[in-house]
């Protein structure tokens, strides 16, 4: 009997190809039972015994093995893998959010954000300009800031059918998955480009003159600038000379189509634009860079975002800080 649920035996109602579940091992001590070092490798075994659709029922039978890391933790540092990690930690906040007020949970992960990255980041003591992050961490804190925003810890607006549809989901998803539901991705389209491009998810990339495609896993956003959704009610799209803003308009369609054909659940589909009601599930989601209290931003280069949250900037300054501070 080990874990928090005193046994090595769990029961799951199904299985498919992308059901993912993860388990948590804490080292405990650096010496064995008998005053001796602790090998240099773990092994565990999973057995999973399941009804195969041919009414059969099947064993399978999987061993791994990870090597501990040394003292100074130099190996934990090269093989970091920090998409996997924003994954697990999310979903280790979701389970404490069963138990825990959410806000409660939200400053557990600014302690584990704020102590790993004072762990492994290069610095002096009292001086946020000499920090420096290794690669293998660098987008770690981005992960974390979306997640501290995301609607798995957030649950304003939100029903208790709607939280826990959200928080059920993200626990059998995968990697990939999970880091969509944390960090959006989002695709920009415009005459000057040509192929869609992936953009920031910031403020600063909503802009008039282009198409945004926001595929969150739950909802599947297209917003169209100010100067599109223009000619979009100008009807322009139907007129022959303009074929190329008809297929400028249909290419976001078609992409998000192909989203909604392989997912499941199936997201919610969206069309919004600049300023418009549903344009809110865009504005929820990307780095509040600009911002009615931003006035230093020069005027009519984006759309600005009505919120009194940090941006991602501001975020940075803050955990620098905390994590060079004596």
């Amino acid at each position: 009997e080990v874990g928090v649920g005193g046994t090595c035996r769990w029961v799951v109602g199904s299985l498919d190809r992308s059901s993912t579940l993860a388990f948590y091992f804490d080292v405990q001590g650096q010496q064995d039972a008998s005053g001796g070092h602790r090998p240099k490798h773990s092994f565990v075994q999973f057995q999973t015994v399941y009804l195969h659709p041919s009414c059969r029922k099947r064993i399978r039978v999987t061993t791994v093995t990870q090597p501990y890391a040394n003292l100074a933790m130099s190996d934990v540092a090269t093989g970091f893998d920090q998409e996997a990690a924003a994954a697990i930690l999310a979903r280790y906040a979701v389970n404490k959010c069963e138990t825990e007020d959410p806000d409660d949970v939200q400053k557990w992960v600014d302690r584990c954000l704020v102590k790993l990255v004072a762990r492994f980041c290069k610095h002096s003591k009292d001086n946020p300009a000499s920090f420096a992050l290794a690669p293998e961490f660098a987008l770690f804190p981005q992960f974390v800031y979306h997640l501290r925003r995301s609607c798995f810890l957030k649950v304003f607006n939100a029903s208790p059918d709607e939280t826990a549809f959200y928080r059920t989901t993200l626990l059998r998803e995968g990697t990939l998955n999970s880091l969509v539901m944390i960090q959006p991705a989002m695709l920009k389209y415009s005459f000057e480009e040509g192929p869609p491009q992936p953009v920031q998810l910031d403020a600063e990339s909503m802009k008039a003159d282009v198409i945004l495609l926001l595929d969150s896993f739950f909802q599947v956003v297209i917003w169209r600038g100010e100067m599109i959704q223009a000619w979009y009610d100008a009807g322009y799209q139907e007129q022959e000379e303009y074929a190329n803003f008809r297929q400028l308009l249909q290419a976001p369609v078609e992409d998000a189509k192909q989203i909604l054909a392989d997912r499941f659940p199936v997201p919610r589909y969206i069309q919004t634009s600049s300023g418009g009601s549903q344009a809110r599930f865009v504005t929820a989601k990307v780095n509040p860079s600009r911002t009615h209290n931003n006035t230093g931003a020069p005027p009519g280069t984006a759309d600005l975002v009505l919120t009194d949250d940090v941006s991602l900037k501001v975020f940075m300054e803050h955990l620098i800080k905390s994590a060079v501070q004596s």
